[in-house]
């Protein structure tokens, strides 16, 4: 279907013509809003007005006399020095409602007029490496980056640039070279737990043997070496740390219920055979520079304590490659090889300075360009109650499964609470439970402004109350309640109705959603989308309480409220699935 024009456009449309039929040479945007004076309030005319050294108010009064009105807007009145307040008519909600619900796939959202192909770096956890919560908000953020972007009709590009190479790898082959069936399960089937604990008690003895042996130590190093040679059975061996961990990986993404595809993991080791070019053709354009044998990049405004410029070591003077080395191979390929147009790393607040001098290194490079953009989405720490970063009592930081299971045992318990009012069976409540915990955990997380810390409180997360994504999904379970009992009543539209004014109220909301998933999606701003939703169930909850849909005055009106509130599920629904969150049909 065609996407629906929504009635924000419309109405700057219209003023916007009255602008420029009165002010020919202004630049005429009305600076339209909404309003708790009206419908919308347009505040362009005083800005215009000086411009133009015309009283504001008369402006303002030309510009109402061409305004057509009746149709889509049913009054304009000025209002103070200037401003235009106004007000749309019934039937054009209506409609515009009718528009978007007959779209039952996209409600109306447009796609972008020029959609480009984005690469995502994130969810990047490290082999033979346990995830705790400091990967939690990559995952979740960047899993809700992919959904609006591919929503937005964006060719989104997927990768998880995990931690795979490095001197620990020398310590754990050699180990596990002089411990042969370590790690030899046969062809039985472990669990992602299992597979974790083989491999944290495997480094534990590593890296005991290597702190306490030299000679281990000695050949610990040389398998380094051998494993940057690509020693066939030094990369076998490595190989099966990778095969391991990601039987983990998947084990904990499938408990954030987001997909991770194996293809889209595409480790530090992936650039390897890059680096020597890299490292070429930086060094041959004068980007970089030998420094004290290594090779350098350096800013006249990145510097020291010592007020000393600080460089960005692309190769050490030992040979060796840094991480710099690997982010800049991975930009080059994501730019020549992939095609992309922006690409986004969803990576800790910590980082900044790194990736920093790695853009702008590869600015310098020409890799980057007015074409091609990158951005670091750099996210803040997840905190505990007590402000400080989110640890266990013994200090150490939070195993990411432990933490989701526990959101999923406090949220089990809250919908066990309601099963037998709203008749669950105990398959329904465990389901339930999960999607629930799952979502409380993403919600908190994206409802925060990606760049702020956020406090971890569980408690808040599940609770029915408040701006929690359990009061989103009970309002859309609710809405399924009353379709369920609608019986043989269907949704229906009647643009003859008038309207009341909390239904107005969610209808001109509806309205604003093909705007917000622009927005969020345009900006990298999840929590635009999910402050959204949270106002969009509060003046449901208003509609309640002074709409009745089952028990309405006459058949049209029940048919027309019906229609509205299964709009307002449907647009429920989308949006969370937008943000990874899923929606139960009872709770």
């Amino acid at each position: 279907m065609a996407p629906v024009t929504s009635l924000t456009d419309l109405v700057h449309q219209r003023l916007a013509n009255a602008l420029s039929a009165t002010l020919p040479e202004a630049d005429a945007d009305p600076l339209l809003r909404r309003s708790d004076r009206a419908d919308f309030q347009a505040n362009g005319i005083l800005a215009l007005a000086k411009k133009a050294k015309a009283n504001p108010r008369e402006l303002a009064t030309q510009v109402v006399s061409r305004i057509t009105t009746g149709d889509v807007i049913q009054d304009v009145e000025v209002s103070g020095p200037g401003f235009l307040n106004i007000t749309i008519t019934d039937r054009a909600i209506t409609e515009n409602l009718a528009a978007r619900y007959a779209d039952a796939a996209r409600l109306g959202v447009p796609l972008a007029e020029h959609p480009g192909t984005t690469v995502i770096d994130y969810a990047q956890p490290n082999v033979a490496k346990e995830m705790h919560v400091g990967h939690l908000r990559s995952a979740v953020i960047g899993d809700a980056l992919v959904q609006l972007l591919e929503f937005t009709g964006e060719s989104v590009v997927r990768r998880h640039h995990i931690g795979d190479w490095g001197t620990q790898f020398g310590m754990l082959i050699q180990y596990l070279d002089e411990h042969p069936g370590e790690l030899d399960h046969g062809d039985a089937e472990i669990s992602g737990e299992e597979a974790m604990s083989n491999l944290d008690r495997l480094y534990k003895a590593a890296r005991k043997l290597f702190d306490s042996d030299e000679e281990f130590k000695t050949r610990a190093r040389r398998r380094v070496v051998d494993l940057q040679a690509g020693e066939p059975q030094t990369l076998a061996a490595w190989q099966k740390f990778v095969d391991e961990s990601k039987i983990y990986f998947f084990s904990v993404f499938e408990k954030l219920d987001m997909e991770i595809r194996d293809p889209d993991i595409v480790g530090e080791s992936g650039y390897n055979d890059m680096l020597d070019e890299t490292c070429r053709m930086l060094e041959e354009s004068g980007v970089a520079e030998i420094s004290d044998g290594a090779l350098c990049v350096f800013f006249d405004d990145i510097k020291g304590p010592d007020g000393n410029r600080t460089p960005l070591i692309v190769r050490k003077s030992d040979g060796g490659y840094g991480y710099a080395a690997t982010d800049l191979s991975a930009i080059r390929d994501r730019v020549f090889n992939l095609k992309a147009n922006s690409l986004l790393y969803v990576v800790d607040v910590r980082q900044s300075l790194h990736f920093k001098m790695v853009f702008e290194t590869a600015r310098r490079a020409g890799w980057l360009n007015d074409d091609v953009s990158a951005f670091q989405l750099a996210f803040g720490t997840i905190l505990g109650k007590d402000g400080k970063p989110f640890k266990t009592r013994e200090g150490v930081s939070v195993k990411l499964e432990d933490l989701l299971d526990e959101a999923v045992q406090r949220a089990t318990a809250v919908v066990r609470e309601k099963a037998e009012k709203v008749g669950l069976t105990e398959e329904e409540i465990v389901e339930n439970g999960r999607y629930v915990g799952i979502g409380a955990v993403k919600y908190a997380d994206l409802s925060t402004s990606a760049v702020r810390d956020y406090k971890f409180d569980l408690d808040q997360m599940v609770s029915l109350s408040g701006d929690t994504s359990v009061y989103l999904q009970y309002a859309y379970a609710r809405i399924q309640s009353i379709l369920r009992k609608a019986g043989e009543a269907r949704p229906l539209a009647h643009p003859e109705l008038q309207l009341t004014g909390a239904e107005r109220a969610l209808g001109l909301h509806l309205d604003q959603f093909s705007e917000v998933v622009a927005d969020a999606a345009k900006e990298y701003a999840p929590h635009k989308l999910t402050a959204y939703l949270y106002q969009l169930a509060s003046v449901l909850t208003t509609f309640y309480d002074q709409c009745p849909v089952l028990k309405a005055d006459t058949p049209e009106q029940q048919e027309n409220r019906l229609m509205l509130v299964d709009l307002t599920a449907r647009t429920l629904h989308r949006g969370m699935a937008l943000l990874g969150i899923r929606t139960p049909e009872k709770l």
